[in-house]
C-alpha cells in the first residue's frame, strides 16, 4: 500500500446548525434560581398533604381549627405603626421596622386550645422560597417551637387570637407575603393569598441589634424621620442652600425603591445588609449601570427632560422610574445626593446629604490638582486637565462595619454621582467617614478616593521651553475648604469637616498623611519658598445682571521694591470647575513700595458675561504674575457665584388638616430681555404632592403670579417649596413655612 492510500479520507463536515440558539439558563449551576426579585412570588399550595392524597381530595375539616379573618392592624393610628415609627408612611399595607414585635389579630372559628390545636404565621418573600436562605419563616405561638423570628400569643378573647411578631434584626429588608397555616391530621391548611396581608419590614435604627442602630434620638429623628431637607452649595465663603423634599412617606416611593433593588437583579438573601444595600444602590441611582434611576447632564442643555435645577424634590423622579422603567433626565451632584437620601430613609437607613467645597476629583490616585503656568506665570489651559469642584455633594449613612477594625462603623460615604468606576461600575461606597479622617485608605469602599476629595494638594508647575516643569506653589489647604450638612432639628447648617480631617499642619494631620502614603498614594513632597508679595482677591455679593469692581490687593512684605507682570483672567465656569468661556483678560504690570499695599481694581460689566453664563452662574477669576526682581510665582484663585432673583412664596392663614389652603408664588423678571420656555414647580411634604407650571414668555420687567389650591394631609410645621427654571435663567427659588393644626 503507498503512503498515498494510507492517507485516512477526511470526515465530512458537520451539518450547519438551523434553528434558533439554545436559551442559556442557570439550569445546572443550581437546583433552584436565584430570587432577585421582591416582585416575584410564589403561589404556596393551600392544602399540603401529610401522605398521599386520597381519590376523593381534602377530606371535610369542619371540625378542626379553622380562619375565618386576620386583621394586620395596619391603621396609621394603630401601636403597630405608631411603636414602629411607621405611621408617615401613606401605604395601604402594614410597614414595620425589623427586630421589634409587632401584633396581628387572628380570628379562628371556634377558641384557640393551645394543648390541641397547632398553627403557624408564615412569611414568604421572592420566588422560590427557602427556609435556609431566610426567604420562608414560619413564626409559632408557643416558646416549645420557635424559628429565627420570635411568635407569642399576647392575647386571647373568645375565638380572636392576637399574636406578637418579632422578625430577626438581620432579616431580608422589603416585601412579603403572609399567611396563616393550620395543621390538621390530614395535612397542612392555609388561608388563601392575600395581598391585602402583605407587609414591608424595614431596616430599624431604634433597635440595638440591628446594624444601622443610631443611639441618638434626635439625630434618628432627622436622619429618618425629616422630609425636608436642606442642600448647600454656592461657595465657602458665600454658602447657598436650596430646600428639598425627600417625600420618603409619599404614596409609592417605598415600592420604587425596592423596584431599583429589584432592577439592579440583587439577590434577595443580600437584601438585609445594609453594606451590600447602599453599594448597589450607588450604582443604580446613576443611569450609567443597568440603567439606573438618573442621567446625568452637565451640558447646560436639558431639552429632552427637567434641569436639575428645576426639580423641588425625590417624588416625581422616583415614580417616574418606577412606572416608566426607564431612567430620569436629568441630574447633577445634588440630584443624585437627595433622591439617594429619599432611598435610604425610605428603607430606614439614616442618612444625610454633605456638600464638600472645594472637592477634588482625583482620578489617578496622585493626591494632587496640577495647574500648569508658562514661563511669565500665566496658565496654559491647553496642558492644565485637572479641575477642582467648587461643591460636590454626597451622602452618608450610619451603620455597624464588621468588615472593618472596630472604631470604623459609624458614618459611612455613599455617593451615586458617576465619576469614576469601582469594581467596574460607576458607584463609590460606604468608606467609612473615621477611616478616611485617620487615613486608613486600604479599607474597603473607595476610600482613597473620598480621600482624595478632601485632601489633595493644588500644585502650581512652571514649565519651560524645553518642556520640563517645576513645581513652584503647593496649596495644601484649597481642597476640603468645608464640610457641611443640614443641623439636627434646624434648619441652620452644621460644619462637619472636623470629622474628615484633623486642623491643617497638626501633628495629626502629618501623621495621617503620612500613613495614607503608606497606602500608595502620591503627594508633592517639594516645598517651594513662599513669594514674599502676596495677592488677595475680595469676597462679593454680586447679583446677576449687576456691573462691578473686582479690587485686587497686591501686598509687598519685603523690605525692597517689587515689580509684578500679573495676568488677570475672568472665566464663566460650571460648578464642576470646567471652563464654559473666557469673559475677561488683563495684564497690568503693578509696582510695590516696601511693606507697602497696591490695589488695582478691574471693572467688570455684565455685557461681558451675561451671554456665556451656565446654569449655576459661577464667574472663576484667576491671578498669576512673576515677581520681576525674584523670578517667585505668585497665584490666587476666587469663585463668585451670582445671586439670582428669588421666587415669593405666600401661604393663607394658618391651615387645618382636610381644610382647603391657598397659596401663590409670584416672580418679577428683572432684565431687560425676556424670558423664555419657564417652568416653575412647587411642592411641600405631608400638604401638596408635586406640581408644575409652564409659561411660554416672561417679558423683561414684567411679573407672574400662580396661585394653586391644596388640602393639608397632616399637622405639624412643614414647608412649601418653589423653583423656576429656565435656559437663560437656573437655580431660582423660594420657600414659605406652614403651621397645619388637627
Amino acid at each position: 500500500m503507498s503512503d498515498q492510500d494510507a492517507t485516512p479520507n477526511p470526515s465530512p463536515a458537520p451539518p450547519a446548525p438551523t434553528g434558533p440558539p439554545p436559551k442559556v439558563t442557570s439550569r445546572g449551576r443550581t437546583a433552584v434560581p436565584v430570587a432577585s426579585s421582591n416582585s416575584d412570588t410564589t403561589d404556596i399550595p393551600e392544602f399540603e398533604f401529610f401522605g398521599v392524597a386520597g381519590p376523593r381530595g381534602i377530606p371535610p375539616l369542619t371540625e378542626f381549627l379553622d380562619i375565618f379573618d386576620v386583621d394586620m392592624m395596619r391603621k396609621p393610628d394603630e401601636s403597630n405603626k405608631m411603636h414602629h415609627h411607621t405611621m408617615l408612611y401613606n401605604s395601604d399595607h402594614l410597614i414595620v421596622r425589623r427586630g421589634q414585635e409587632f401584633q396581628i389579630k387572628i380570628t379562628f372559628n371556634r377558641p384557640y386550645d393551645s394543648a390541641q390545636d397547632k398553627f403557624a404565621v408564615e412569611f414568604v418573600i421572592g420566588s422560590s422560597p427557602q427556609y435556609s436562605k431566610g426567604t420562608y419563616i414560619p413564626v409559632f405561638p408557643t416558646k416549645e417551637r420557635q424559628s429565627s423570628w420570635e411568635g407569642r400569643i399576647t392575647d386571647k378573647s373568645d375565638n380572636v387570637v392576637t399574636m406578637g411578631i418579632t422578625p430577626a434584626a438581620n432579616c431580608i429588608v422589603g416585601k412579603y407575603q403572609m399567611y396563616i397555616a393550620v395543621v390538621t391530621p390530614f395535612g397542612i391548611r392555609r388561608t388563601k393569598r392575600d395581598n391585602s396581608r402583605n407587609l414591608y419590614i424595614l431596616f430599624n435604627p431604634w433597635v440595638a441589634e440591628d446594624a444601622v442602630f443610631l443611639d441618638d434620638e434626635q439625630e434618628r429623628e432627622e436622619c429618618v424621620m425629616t422630609e425636608m431637607g436642606i442642600i448647600y452649595h454656592g461657595a465657602h465663603d458665600d454658602v447657598s442652600e436650596r430646600n428639598w423634599n425627600y417625600g420618603q412617606f409619599n404614596y409609592g416611593v417605598l415600592d420604587a425603591c425596592l423596584y431599583i433593588m429589584d432592577r439592579s437583579e440583587m439577590p434577595i438573601t443580600n437584601r438585609g445588609d445594609p453594606i451590600k444595600v447602599t453599594r448597589k444602590a450607588s450604582a443604580m441611582l446613576n443611569s450609567h449601570d443597568e440603567d439606573g434611576v438618573l442621567v446625568g447632564n452637565w451640558s447646560g442643555d436639558y431639552t429632552y427632560g427637567v434641569a436639575p435645577t428645576s426639580w423641588t424634590g425625590s417624588t416625581d423622579i422616583l415614580l417616574s422610574y418606577a412606572s416608566a422603567k426607564m431612567p430620569v433626565c436629568y441630574a447633577q451632584c445634588w440630584v443624585y445626593a437627595a433622591v439617594f437620601n429619599t432611598f435610604l430613609r425610605c428603607l430606614g437607613i439614616p442618612s444625610r446629604v454633605v456638600t464638600n467645597y472645594f472637592s477634588a476629583h482625583d482620578n489617578n490616585g496622585n493626591l494632587k490638582t496640577d495647574i500648569i503656568l508658562d514661563e511669565n506665570g500665566r496658565i496654559d489651559r491647553d496642558r492644565t486637565k485637572d479641575s477642582v469642584w467648587n461643591y460636590h455633594c454626597w451622602n452618608e449613612c450610619y451603620m455597624t462595619r464588621p468588615d472593618l477594625p472596630t472604631g470604623f462603623g459609624g458614618w459611612q460615604v455613599v455617593d451615586a454621582t458617576p465619576q469614576e468606576t469601582s469594581d467596574g461600575m460607576y458607584r463609590c461606597g460606604p468608606a467609612s467617614v473615621q477611616a478616611i479622617k485617620h487615613g486608613q485608605i486600604c479599607f474597603p469602599f473607595d476610600a482613597a478616593f473620598v480621600f482624595a476629595e478632601v485632601n489633595s494638594d493644588v500644585v502650581f508647575y512652571s514649565r519651560r521651553k524645553e518642556g520640563t516643569m517645576e513645581p513652584v506653589k503647593v496649596n495644601r489647604t484649597h481642597i476640603g475648604r468645608m464640610i457641611l450638612t443640614k443641623a439636627v432639628g434646624g434648619m441652620t447648617r452644621r460644619d462637619i469637616t472636623d470629622q474628615y480631617k484633623f486642623s491643617e499642619g497638626s501633628t495629626e494631620e502629618r501623621t495621617v498623611l503620612e500613613k495614607a502614603e503608606e497606602y500608595g498614594c502620591k503627594r508633592e513632597k517639594s516645598d517651594p519658598p513662599l513669594a514674599d508679595v502676596d495677592v488677595v482677591l475680595p469676597t462679593l455679593e454680586i447679583s446677576v445682571g449687576d456691573d462691578f469692581e473686582l479690587s485686587l490687593e497686591f501686598i509687598n512684605r519685603s523690605d525692597q521694591q517689587r515689580t509684578i507682570e500679573a495676568y488677570i483672567s475672568g472665566s464663566v465656569v460650571y460648578y464642576t470647575g470646567v471652563t464654559s468661556s473666557d469673559f475677561l483678560f488683563r495684564t497690568p504690570t503693578v509696582k510695590i513700595d516696601p511693606n507697602k499695599t497696591v490695589k488695582e481694581l478691574v471693572a467688570v460689566q455684565s455685557k461681558n458675561y451675561m451671554n456665556h453664563l451656565v446654569e449655576q452662574a459661577n464667574l472663576h477669576f484667576i491671578v498669576t504674575g512673576k515677581v520681576k526682581e525674584t523670578g517667585q510665582i505668585v497665584t490666587v484663585m476666587k469663585v463668585i457665584t451670582l445671586h439670582n432673583p428669588k421666587l415669593i412664596v405666600e401661604v393663607s392663614s394658618e391651615g387645618k388638616v382636610n381644610e382647603e389652603m391657598i397659596v401663590s408664588v409670584q416672580f418679577t423678571n428683572p432684565f431687560t430681555f425676556s424670558l423664555e420656555g419657564v417652568y416653575i414647580r412647587m411642592e411641600g411634604p405631608g400638604i401638596m404632592l408635586p406640581k408644575y407650571k409652564y409659561y411660554g414668555m416672561i417679558t423683561g420687567g414684567s411679573s407672574l403670579t400662580w396661585t394653586e389650591v391644596f388640602i393639608p394631609q397632616r399637622t405639624g410645621s412643614t414647608r412649601l417649596i418653589a423653583t423656576l427654571d429656565c435656559p437663560a435663567l437656573r437655580q431660582v427659588y423660594g420657600q414659605a413655612s406652614v403651621t397645619i393644626k388637627p
